[in-house]
């Protein structure tokens, strides 16, 4: 006997079960409900990947990786920290910068806002700021004027635009009553546009003014740090803050943006159970299909143990069968995955243009499109999941084919 006859038998009843028409419809359903699942799956993991990818190439390349901010007073030398770091591999770039807080008005009270005072020479090495304002804007930060550059949804809030002046008010350390606020004029030079909350709330001036502005000298509020991994910038800030003699504040990304990073991998975390369930449901209903089929089949089943064909040879054939249900499924839902996965910030901007809402507003949201970034070993994972499990429910209605009775059958036939 052929080892190639369960699989031809298998093959002619699924064949033969598609014309049948109740069957038929619940293999459809089955076939369906896993290529949605499979499709689903791996669109919502490329883009939790996008997500993921933006967080750090976008966020994580404007914000410090690290920083060293002194305690009680600011940093004179800060090239001592930077040769330090230069003998530790992991860190790529230091910058100094000094940092001012304080209160703008706006129609119809006050917004809160960072001044970072940055060195352009330096700045580079830590910070990919740049690529989100034009070379003029940049430009304006490279002397020693009032320049300042402002994220594009706070300039909106504020109602200003370039060429403006900016008012800004900082309290009084030796005063502690309002009145005695300070008021710092700035010449709006510029704006950078780079979505979420850093827009809204950061600003930048040079360096050398707002150090001149603070009585600094040659001193600076701290010293930021780029690493090769962000995943090791708590270490890596960590050695090289008790490297040094000064008290500091040692901070890192994952204390100001670690809960969006914790976000993303919770709601993959949570898809990726719930999405595998509805492929689990999905493959079980080639349970009910294959039970119907081995009814249906009976008889030829008798007829096939009669001739000498191997229990054993049962099982393949309705082991194939439903296989070859999860393999359609599988493979329609990778398709449709992959494609849709591909596609999947133009069809969201699509959509958007089409009901005339946005998806992600920048305000709230780190970036303001659908993100995606598909990878293969997830595409593969997803659909080896699928094939497993709808080889997992055909275990039991191909073990059930091999109990029938061939005398029993074929007396009731």
């Amino acid at each position: 006997m052929s080892k190639w006859l369960p699989f031809l038998i298998g093959w002619r009843f699924y064949r033969a079960r598609q014309n049948n028409g109740f069957i038929g419809f619940i293999s459809f359903a089955s076939t369906a409900g896993i290529a949605l699942g499979v499709a689903v799956l791996i669109i919502v993991l490329s883009a939790m990947n996008g997500f993921e990818k933006e967080l750090q190439n976008r966020l994580l390349g404007v914000i410090s990786h690290g920083e060293l901010v002194g305690v009680n007073e600011p940093i004179h030398d800060w090239f001592t920290i930077a040769e330090t770091a230069k003998n530790i591999p992991q860190i790529t770039g230091v910058a100094p910068f000094v940092r001012l807080q304080g209160l703008v008005q706006k129609p119809g009270g006050f917004q809160g806002i960072v001044v970072n005072g940055i060195d352009t020479d330096y700045e580079q090495q830590v910070s990919s700021i740049a690529q989100y304002m034009n070379d003029s804007a940049w430009q304006s930060l490279q002397g020693n004027d009032n320049h300042i550059v402002l994220g594009r949804s706070l300039l909106n809030k504020l109602q200003l635009k370039v060429g403006d002046t900016l008012a800004m008010y900082t309290p009084d350390a030796n005063n502690n009553r309002l009145s005695a606020a300070k008021s710092h004029r700035f010449l709006v030079s510029g704006v950078y546009d780079l979505g979420g909350e850093i827009e809204a709330s950061q600003a930048y001036v040079p360096l050398k003014y707002l150090s001149d502005l603070l009585n600094l000298g040659t001193g600076v509020s701290g010293v930021r740090l780029q690493v090769d991994n962000v995943f090791n910038a708590p270490g890596v800030t960590r050695d090289l803050g008790y490297a040094q003699e000064q008290y500091l504040y040692l901070n890192d990304w994952t204390r100001s943006q670690g809960h969006l990073y914790q976000d993303i991998q919770l709601v993959r975390m949570v898809m990726y159970l719930v999405l595998a369930l509805v492929i689990a449901v999905a493959c079980f209903n080639i349970v009910s299909t294959l039970v119907m089929a081995v009814r249906d089949k009976a008889s030829e089943i008798a007829i096939l143990m009669t001739m000498g064909l191997k229990r054993s040879a049962i099982m393949t054939i309705f082991i194939m069968q439903g296989g070859l249900n999860g393999l359609l499924g599988c493979s329609l839902g990778g398709a449709i995955g992959v494609l849709v996965a591909l596609k999947l910030s133009s069809i969201a901007k699509g959509v958007e243009t089409l009901l005339g809402i946005q998806l992600l507003d920048s305000d709230i949201y780190f970036i303001d499109f659908l993100p995606s970034q598909l990878q293969m070993h997830d595409v593969v994972f997803v659909i080896v999941l699928g094939l497993v499990m709808s080889l997992i429910a055909t275990v039991y209605p191909a073990w059930k084919a091999t109990k029938i009775a061939p005398a029993a059958a074929l007396a009731g036939r």
